[in-house]
């Protein structure tokens, strides 16, 4: 019976075994570089407006407040510039996570998109329990559901009742770049903000919306990958199946091995590349791996 469940658990996302991450999540922290003092919300956080604290002067753009004009330096320059500040407030933690039929396979460990599960519960509690609010977005192949930020373990419990039944609003396939275009609408400026994915799907499209994301949030992406992705098996062949179809791979075709996990490699340096041009973070996580430790 108990071997059952651990086999469920290893296939399908479950509830018990997310709220269980809180223990864990106690030992983990969100906080970055920019934080002010140990009060709740202790962020200088990244919402721009007249704020506690100076953070910049940058050319005056649409929508700024003529308050913040900087005279000196627009009178220096002949351009309009603005003072740009930071407030000291409760930083919004907005977490997308990836539960797309691509996300259904292991050969070893969990499921990616248990594993996913488990890495965004515990980015949730380690944002709750410093005093952030906490939001997300759930997607698969039928659409996705957003939830807005909010204080509280209320707010935890909501995401992860979310990864484990999702309440879509579509009923139509979206691509990424869809689905991270709906991101960018509900995730708001200045926000910490975590993509949990396999990245299946990425082109140039899907490079600009979150070369866009970047710039308005503090953006870290969390590569979910399984081995056999990396590196096929020594010479075989191997059956695989999703419960509706069987696929056959034979490992003796040497020029057909070394092009898969050329693929693989490709999309990796991609994604590298794409952080290093818009300083965003990126983790890679397999499904072998145990997620907090890979967090910490």
């Amino acid at each position: 019976m108990k071997s059952d469940v651990l086999q469920s658990e290893r296939v399908s996302i479950q509830l018990k075994p997310l709220v269980n991450l809180a223990n864990k999540a106690s030992f983990l922290t969100v906080r970055r570089q920019r934080i002010k003092s140990a009060q709740s919300g202790g962020y200088v956080s990244g919402f721009k407006g007249r704020g506690m604290e100076f953070d910049e002067v940058r050319q005056y753009q649409a929508g700024d407040d003529i308050r913040s004009i900087d005279w000196r330096v627009t009178a220096r320059t002949n351009k309009t510039h603005s003072k740009i500040f930071r407030e000291e407030r409760e930083r919004p933690v907005f977490i997308s996570v990836d539960l797309r039929p691509t996300m259904n396979f292991a050969t070893r460990g969990v499921f990616k998109s248990v594993q996913a599960s488990k890495v965004a519960a515990l980015l949730a509690w380690a944002a709750q329990l410093n005093g952030d609010r906490v939001g997300g977005q759930v997607f698969n192949q039928q659409g996705c559901q957003e939830l807005k930020p909010a204080t509280g373990r209320r707010s935890v419990l909501h995401f992860l009742n979310a990864l484990v039944k999702p309440m879509l609003s579509v009923t139509e396939s979206l691509s990424l770049e869809q689905i991270l275009q709906r991101l960018a609408q509900h995730a708001r400026p200045g926000s910490l903000l975590y993509i949990v994915s396999d990245f299946r799907g990425l082109n140039s499209q899907v490079e600009m919306q979150l070369s866009k994301l970047a710039r308005h949030c503090e953006l870290q992406l969390v590569h979910i990958y399984d081995p056999f992705e990396s590196h096929l098996p020594k010479k075989g062949q191997y059956r695989f199946t999703n419960g509706e179809r069987e696929t056959l791979i034979d490992t003796g075709d040497n020029q057909r091995v070394l092009a898969y996990q050329q693929h693989f490699k490709d999309r990796q340096e991609q994604l590298k590349t794409l952080c290093k041009k818009w300083r965003i973070s990126l983790v890679e996580c397999n499904t072998s791996d145990d997620p907090f430790e890979v967090l910490s």
